[in-house]
């Protein structure tokens, strides 16, 4: 039954679950967030150095540098994490034209310039960006426009080829190049000063922000509970088992939903106030993917305890160093995990455990809330402390590999008496 069970989620799910994850516009905000992450870890480091829990810290650098001495990083803040829907837009633009092989530059440069005549604000003097909406806040309609500019400049620039207008004259190929390009632009700033007048029309100035309390707020609130992100955590490790790269495949989703979530936290320490947002981004990676999807840094350590198997124990020779700074797909593969029925209940167990002790340990106040994103492959301990500012979130996360390592043991073992791959 079980074989049976397998052999049509490998005929029917895998593939519908593998178009899926490589569908183009998927990968280009999937792509942009991976590009502009060392931007937003650096923005949000920067807060963290501003308000270090220590109080001898602050008055140290207090005493050092002066009353102004925290602008220097809100500088930093300012300049990345702050301005994250402009970086947004134009990566996704770039990554979309580029997957089309058409130029990405080009494109994105039209797709900022879109995102700025979606959002322009009219006053009674002058035009003006509302720089306060910049930042996550304006995700998602930066993702929108950046789809939508791309596509129709995708599609005209395609149009233009295929009929093989050539401009006449001595232009060299580059400027015949951004020539043509110009009926494109046209059209597209045309239809987005359309669209930004209709939302004029309907007395509506801020745009991002009248589409953030109607869709992106609200989506952040379904997001930021226990049993979405439970079913998120679920789904991805269930698409790893099947042989597919479930954070890949989520990625967009976890990113659209769960940095902003982050960029609250961090602007409430910076201001002082409560952090308001216990799933971020940064929970997952710090607290629940320790050595990867599946917390395989747990089941590296069950078996430098427990196993007899000298396969197994050569493989994790090789693979625990990657485990530490949380590649794990050695593991995965060479164990292997993925399509092993013997792994499948702990494989996905142990990470919806550790959400939830995870999520308990923060909710009662004994860990403080993430405020800060860090690479994804920063070994735990050092992550626990950077995403928190405590050491409590080192602790936790020494707790958390204690909890894999119990629940992956029993099912090690299991699988050495059956002689599973080992």
């Amino acid at each position: 039954m079980i074989n049976n069970l397998f052999k049509l989620l490998e005929n029917k799910f895998v593939p519908l679950a593998s178009k899926f994850g490589s569908q183009r516009h998927l990968l280009a905000i999937r792509d942009a967030f991976i590009s502009i992450m060392p931007l937003a870890i650096i923005g949000s480091l920067a807060i963290l150095v501003n308000n270090f829990p220590i109080s001898s810290y602050q008055a140290y650098m207090l005493s050092l540098f002066g009353s102004k001495w925290a602008s220097f990083s809100n500088y930093i803040y300012s300049g990345t994490f702050a301005i994250m829907s402009l970086l947004i837009v134009f990566s996704i633009s770039y990554n979309l034209a580029q997957s089309y092989d058409n130029d990405p530059l080009l494109a994105a440069l039209i797709s900022f310039s879109s995102f700025i005549i979606t959002i322009i604000q009219a006053d009674a003097q002058s035009f003006r960006i509302p720089f306060r909406w910049l930042d996550s806040s304006g995700l998602l309609v930066a993702i929108l426009v950046g789809i939508l500019a791309t596509e129709i400049y995708v599609k005209m620039m395609n149009l233009i080829k295929a009929r093989k207008r050539k401009v006449k004259g001595a232009m060299t190929p580059i400027l015949n190049r951004y020539f043509l390009a110009l009926i494109p632009t046209t059209t597209i700033f045309f239809i987005f000063a359309l669209i930004r007048l209709f939302f004029a029309f309907l007395g509506i100035e801020n745009i991002i922000a009248e589409i953030y309390s109607l869709i992106q707020l609200p989506l952040m609130g379904l997001a930021n509970n226990l049993f979405t992100a439970l079913f998120i955590v679920l789904v991805g490790h269930f698409f790893w088992f099947l042989g597919l790269h479930g954070t890949n495949i989520l990625e967009p989703v976890i990113q659209t939903l769960y940095l902003p979530a982050l960029q609250e936290n961090i602007q409430a320490a910076s201001n002082n106030l409560p952090i308001p947002n216990i799933f971020t981004k940064p929970f997952f990676d710090s607290f629940v993917y320790l050595g990867g999807s599946g917390t395989t840094l747990s089941l590296v350590i069950a078996i430098y305890l427990f196993s007899n198997s000298k396969r197994k124990r050569d493989l994790m020779k090789l693979s625990s160093t990657q485990a530490i700074f949380n590649i794990n797909e050695p593991i995965l593969y060479g164990l292997p995990i993925v399509m092993s029925p013997v792994y499948l209940i702990p494989f996905i167990l142990t990470p919806l455990i550790l959400t939830l002790s995870s999520y308990f340990a923060i909710l009662i106040g004994l860990v403080p809330k993430t405020i800060a994103l860090v690479p994804w492959g920063t070994p735990p301990i050092i992550s626990g402390f950077l995403v928190t500012g405590s050491f409590a979130g080192s602790f936790l996360q020494i707790f958390n590999i204690l909890i894999g390592v119990l629940i992956y043991f029993p099912f090690l073992s299991l699988a050495e008496r059956i002689k599973e791959g080992g």
